[in-house]
């Protein structure tokens, strides 16, 4: 057993995880010399390439000297946290990555903290010491007062330390020490990360993550943490409940490179993959078939968001989607509870609505984009945070802010939070940036990205953190101007465009289809106004001088769908479907709309 480590890499957004996984790859020769496989390998689906992001936590093994090393790579957005809590029970020890340049940030925090917790050993990997203007060994300091503030062990403050850059594939024990090659850390690596510990007895396995083949059906993967499986063995399955139901094994995998290989047994400290047994969730326990004990389940983090998701009854439904019914919807958001621990639903008072709740925009909208992808359409109303009465007090979620951005422009960037109920806890200049550090209540932090950005010339780097519940702040200013909302079914003509852009900004084309009740602009001021952008200019055999000017209109505004989400009202819903993103009013009619005003 002696020749198996198992460990998890985490890190903040961008710090360099999944490069460096692929430099590990490299080095231990998974791949021929003429394959190639290009950059980020494990960012293996269209959405983490498009945002180059890592949205799910992936497996990969390779083989050092010997040792078998289970490497998990985890992503670094706050909103995936619970993809973090749920692996980090398969490893013995972590790889904390900070980068040279930024120091340890709000999610090092979080995450370091989960696997304090859990009593892992870390290793800390110094990366991008080719940055310029870097300090690798303030950082190092900075990462030691960081363990000592979360409540570290002596054995885990006395930790091994590597410098390097993986993009340029090399580590070393000195940052001054430039070596040509990643030995130094897979040393580090198996020199320092235990062995999995076995305690002897029947076998026990909690399963972390579930992976699904067409083929063979729901596959279970853990760690085994004591005694053997094998293949055709009968097991007990633990639910979290503690009922116990009874289940064979049908074929054991173990991972190997980047799939996996069929093995007739697997001894305990292995992480491995298990098909026959049906009926599993994660936070599940395999078990010995005569007395099954449990192991502790996992414990995952409160969602603090919530969102309106129904179908899509606009007067576009179904021309684009192939799944539109409301029971399509209801087994697809059951389907994502599997595997996606962070959320939530919850049924409302109409068949046709679902309340989908998460950790913030960003998780439940890589949920509506992966099924938009998939032929759905669906319609999502006003992001909400989750209000609760703590000790007969309205509390909201708080989290902890940090923005890095040039110093001529924080004041704008202080002004903005403030206004949102923020406080400013530190700023703190590094070379030609300032890091401004604030509290804020999760509803402030809806929309704020959008406006730093415009503010800021696109310079702006925003990261947040939840910290807990504390005493309602009061209101927040919503968006200050109105909509401006279509008229009448029809095609948008270029030249009432033309005629109404000092009214305000478009969303819409010329010439694309629009419906009655649809929000096609911003207003400039505060109140919402309805246009009639179908108007043909009039013909006419009477020839006029100097009416023919050209007409000069301005682009649109295009939405993504975060700030599509982000940006809309209490009455307005985002209709969202496989080719387009529209703003809608939820009454489509005007005197529907000053009937039931919200």
């Amino acid at each position: 057993m002696a020749s198996i480590r198992n460990i998890a890499i985490i890190a903040h957004v961008d710090h360099g995880k999944t490069t460096l996984v692929d430099k590990i790859m490299y080095h231990c020769q998974l791949f021929r010399d003429n394959e190639n496989t290009g950059d980020l390998i494990l960012d293996n689906n269209d959405l983490e390439r498009e945002r180059g992001i890592t949205i799910t936590s992936k497996n990969v093994s390779v083989v050092y000297k010997g040792t078998k090393i289970n490497i998990i790579d985890t992503p670094g957005h706050a909103d995936f946290g619970g993809e973090v809590e749920r692996v980090l029970n398969m490893a013995d020890g972590v790889c904390l990555l900070v980068d040279a340049f930024e120091g340890p940030m709000p999610q090092t925090r979080f995450v370091l903290q989960k696997a304090l917790d859990l009593g892992l050993k870390p290793c800390v990997v110094i990366n991008k010491v080719d940055k310029e203007n870097c300090t690798p060994e303030e950082v190092h300091e900075k990462v030691f007062d960081l363990m000592f503030e979360l409540g570290a062990t002596e054995e885990q403050l006395d930790f091994p330390t590597v410098y390097g850059s993986a993009k340029n594939n090399w580590m070393s024990d000195d940052f001054r020490n430039q070596t040509d090659n990643i030995e130094p850390l897979l040393d580090m690596v198996i020199n320092n990360v235990p062995a999995p510990k076995v305690s002897e007895g029947t076998p026990q396995m909690l399963i972390t993550s579930l992976d699904f083949s067409a083929f063979t059906g729901r596959i279970a993967i853990g760690r085994l943490e004591r005694g053997v499986l094998k293949e055709g063995m009968p097991i007990s399955l633990v639910k979290r409940d503690g009922t116990v139901t009874k289940s064979r094994i049908k074929e054991l995998h173990t991972f190997e490179g980047l799939g996996r290989k069929k093995v007739q047994e697997v001894i305990a400290g292995d992480i491995c993959a298990i098909i026959g047994v049906e009926g599993f969730e994660i936070g599940d326990t395999i078990a010995d078939f005569e007395n099954p004990e449990a192991l502790q389940t996992i414990a995952i983090d409160e969602p603090t968001m919530s969102m309106l998701f129904t179908i899509n009854d606009s007067p576009f439904f179904g021309k684009e989607g192939k799944f539109v019914t409301s029971r399509h919807i209801r087994d697809r958001l059951t389907k994502e509870l599997e595997k996606n621990l962070a959320m939530k639903l919850g049924e409302t008072d109409s068949a046709d609505k679902f309340m989908v709740f998460g950790r913030g925009v960003l998780h439940l909208s890589v949920l509506i984009e992966t099924m938009r992808r998939e032929g759905y359409e669906l319609q999502i109303g006003q992001p909400q945070v989750i209000i609760k009465e703590i000790d007969g007090k309205k509390s909201e979620p708080i989290e902890e802010l940090t923005i890095d951005l040039p110093e001529n422009l924080s004041g704008r960037a202080v002004e903005f939070v403030t206004i949102r109920k923020g406080e400013l806890l530190s700023m703190e200049a590094k070379g030609e940036r300032m890091i401004v550090k604030f509290n804020i209540p999760s509803r402030g932090i809806i929309g704020l990205r959008n406006q730093l950005l415009t503010a800021t010339a696109g310079e702006a780097i925003m990261a947040h953190r939840y910290i807990g519940y504390e005493p309602y702040k009061g209101e927040i200013p919503g968006r200050n101007n109105g909509s401006l909302i279509s008229m009448e079914n029809g095609k948008a003509i270029p030249y009432s465009i033309d005629k109404l852009q000092d009214r305000g900004k478009f969303f819409v084309n010329a010439n694309d289809e629009i419906y009655e009740g649809q929000v096609i602009g911003e207003n400039s001021r505060s109140d919402d106004m309805t246009v009639n952008v179908t108007k043909m200019k009039k013909q006419s055999n009477v020839r006029s001088s100097g009416n023919d000017e050209k007409a000069r209109i301005i682009p649109p505004v295009i939405f993504s769908l975060e700030e599509a989400l982000e940006y809309i009202q209490k009455d307005e819903y985002v209709e969202v479907t496989p080719k387009s993103l529209r703003v809608r009013k939820i009454y489509l009619n005007e005197t529907d709309r000053k009937r039931f005003k919200f």
